[in-house]
C-alpha cells in the first residue's frame, strides 16, 4: 500500500539533511510504529507524506497503491486516501466544526467522482461516529478545535478519519499531551478504523500507546535512517533499555 525507498529530505530553510535513505513498505490491514529519539526524523517523515511545505525531497521515491505521492498536492493525497493526524491540532476560528466535516467529506468525495453526500446522510452518519468516540453534540457545533482540550482535540481528528475512510492513515504523536483515559479514547477510535483494506503508520515516543494499538511491526528511526525492525517486542525492548544499545549496533 505505502512504498517508501531510499526517501532523502532535507529541510529547505537550513539546508539541512534529516532524511538520509528511508525505507518502509506499509501493507493493507497492517499496522506499523515508528519509534525513536527526539530528531531522529519522525515527525519530518509524516510531513513529507503529506505533502507539508518547507521540505525539499532529494533522493527516492514514495508511493500509494502504486501513485507516486511527492508529485500530488496536499489535497490530491488526501483524495488518494491519505490521512495525517497532527501532534497539535490546529484551531479554525469562524469555521464550525460540522461546516468543516462536510466540506472535506464531499470535497474527497467529488474528487474520487463519487456522489456527494446529503445533509441528512452526513447528519445520521456523524452523529453516530461522534457517539462512538464519546463527543457531545455540543462539540460538534463549535468551531474546529477552538476552546478544546488536547484530548477533545485529538478525539476530533479520529472522528475526521472516521468520516474520510482513509486507505492509509499517519499518526504523528497522537498521545502528545493525553492523559491515560483521552489515550485510551483515541486509541479505541483508532482501532474501530482498522480493516483489511487501511494501513496505519503510528508514530510515538512511548510504548504506552502502543499498548492499547496494538502494532504489527516496529520500526526505531535514528538520525535519518530505519536502523531495525521488528514485532511488538521491539518497543517493549525500547520501553526496558532505551535507544542507545540500538544505536551503537549499527554505528
Amino acid at each position: 500500500m505505502l512504498e517508501i525507498k531510499n526517501l532523502q529530505v532535507k529541510l529547505e530553510e537550513e539546508d539541512k539533511q534529516i532524511l538520509k535513505g528511508v525505507d518502509l513498505t506499509v501493507e493493507a490491514g497492517k499496522v506499523h510504529a515508528i519509534m525513536g529519539p527526539n530528531g531522529s526524523g519522525k515527525s519530518t517523515l509524516s510531513y513529507v507524506l503529506s505533502g507539508k511545505d518547507g521540505y525539499e525531497v532529494t533522493g527516492g521515491e514514495a508511493t500509494l497503491d502504486g501513485k507516486d505521492l511527492l508529485e500530488m498536492d496536499p489535497e490530491e493525497r488526501a483524495a488518494a486516501g491519505l490521512f495525517l493526524a497532527f501532534q497539535y491540532p490546529v484551531e479554525i476560528p469562524g469555521v464550525g466544526n460540522m461546516t468543516f466535516l462536510r466540506t472535506a467529506v464531499n470535497s474527497q468525495r467529488k474528487a474520487r467522482g463519487e456522489e456527494e453526500m446529503s445533509s441528512t446522510e452526513f447528519l445520521k452518519l456523524v452523529r453516530e461516529k461522534a457517539k462512538s468516540l464519546q463527543i457531545d453534540a455540543e462539540m460538534l457545533k463549535r468551531p474546529v478545535n477552538v476552546g478544546f482540550s488536547g484530548g477533545e482535540k485529538k478525539r476530533n481528528e479520529i472522528l475526521q478519519m472516521a468520516m474520510l475512510e482513509p486507505k492509509m492513515c499517519i499518526l504523528d504523536e497522537t498521545d502528545s499531551g493525553l492523559d491515560v483515559d483521552a489515550m485510551r479514547l483515541v486509541a479505541d477510535g483508532v482501532n474501530a478504523l482498522r480493516s483489511e483494506g487501511r494501513g496505519f503508520l503510528v508514530i510515538t515516543h512511548y510504548q504506552r500507546l502502543l499498548d492499547h494499538i496494538k502494532p504489527d511491526v516496529v520500526h526505531i528511526m535514528s538520525n535519518g535512517r530505519i536502523i531495525k525492525t521488528g514485532g511488538p517486542e521491539l518497543a517493549l525492548e525500547v520501553e526496558n533499555e532505551g535507544y542507545a544499545h540500538l544505536i551503537e549496533e549499527q554505528a
